[in-house]
């Protein structure tokens, strides 16, 4: 027996010093995310930098009390999202600087969203969902996310900044896999703020574009469209996916949108899609596609997010498959990409 073997069969072991050990990691995890999330939400990293800053300067940079923030500073280093050094003073860490509100793949918002009650209130409710099978979210909200980002314009604008951040991550990755014509016409259905679509329309500037996405959604949408000068090319609609989606365009776009919804939804949103395509048009669905059993923990961790969020689930690539094959659709390509989400590009079957 190895070294290696041992220390398995030790992990394995529930009565093992590993075991425990590595469950009490678990278990603790909510720490650290809400400490991430404070100095998100204080814009803490901002006021930092390779070089070493005291904590009483940042503490009266952001508006809090130093010593209660010293001790969120010095905990976040011991887990690598700062480096402290002499003094009480602290520098970003490489993890840190991904909380940076200018960094190219901010997850600052994303940080901010986790980490609100709005957010902590529906996870409250994870046993409840378990044990009646009803959406946590509404259970502690009494409407479904949806309708409170619609009535809740804080939260609204909170989200969206979470799903762009999000989006600027994987995007680029997401166009490579996915190569257009020249000329086409590109739908972004459910598409938020554009990111994805701007990706595009960046990448192949003789293209043009439609979002649609929820009124109180893509209200605010122009800003971002027009700072990439894309906006001149994109038609920007206000309008709800289980009604219509725009038609006569040629490429049609469902980035993380069918993993929202229950299976007799999907159906419901393909079923716009297929009603609006012309025969040659495409459909490319993006999604993460969960593994097999004992592995791919943060794609079944997504999957309880989406059961206490949005009350949709993650899925395999032969469920996403079928969904889409009941929805007249006849697949014709499955792409890889470098980020968790893949690709299954469809087209109408033809009666």
């Amino acid at each position: 027996m190895t070294i290696n073997d041992s220390a398995e069969q030790a992990a394995g072991d529930p009565s093992s010093p590993n075991a425990v050990t590595a469950l009490r990691r678990l278990i603790n995890g909510y720490q650290a995310s809400y400490a991430i999330h404070v100095v998100a939400e204080l814009g803490v990293a901002n006021q930092m930098s390779g070089h070493p800053r005291s904590c009483g300067e940042i503490a009266a940079a952001v508006g809090a009390q130093e010593g209660a923030l010293y001790r969120i500073l010095r905990a976040l280093a011991a887990l690598g999202v700062f480096q402290e050094h002499d003094g009480r003073s602290f520098s970003l860490a490489p993890m840190g600087e991904c909380l940076r509100s200018d960094a190219p793949q901010s997850l600052a918002p994303f940080a901010v969203f986790v980490g609100q009650e709005v957010q902590r209130q529906a996870w409250g409710q994870l046993l409840h969902a378990v044990k009646t099978g009803e959406n946590a979210f509404q259970s502690a909200h009494g409407m479904t996310n949806w309708k409170l980002r619609e009535q809740q314009p804080e939260q609204n604008a909170v989200f969206n900044a979470a799903m762009t951040s999000n989006s600027w991550r994987v995007n680029a990755a997401l166009v490579r896999a996915c190569p257009m014509k020249d000329g086409a016409r590109i739908a972004d259905i459910a598409g938020g703020q554009g990111a994805l679509l701007v990706d595009f329309l960046t990448a192949y500037p003789q293209n043009t574009g439609v979002l649609l996405d929820r009124p109180h959604v893509v209200a605010s949408a122009h800003r971002l469209l027009s700072v990439a000068g894309v906006l001149a090319r994109c038609e920007v609609l206000g309008g709800d996916m289980f009604d219509a989606v725009p038609a006569n365009c040629d490429v049609y776009l469902l980035k993380y949108v069918l993993h929202d919804w229950p299976d007799e939804d999907v159906l419901r949103i393909l079923a716009a899609c297929r009603k609006a395509m012309r025969k040659a048009a495409r459909l490319v669905v993006f999604e993460r596609w969960l593994g097999p059993p004992n592995c791919d923990a943060s794609g079944k961790l997504a999957d309880l997010g989406m059961m206490v969020g949005p009350g949709g689930l993650e899925r395999t690539r032969e469920e996403l498959s079928q969904l889409l094959g009941q929805s007249g659709f006849r697949i014709v390509d499955s792409i890889a990409t470098e980020t968790p989400l893949n690709l299954l590009v469809a087209e109408p079957e033809i009666a």
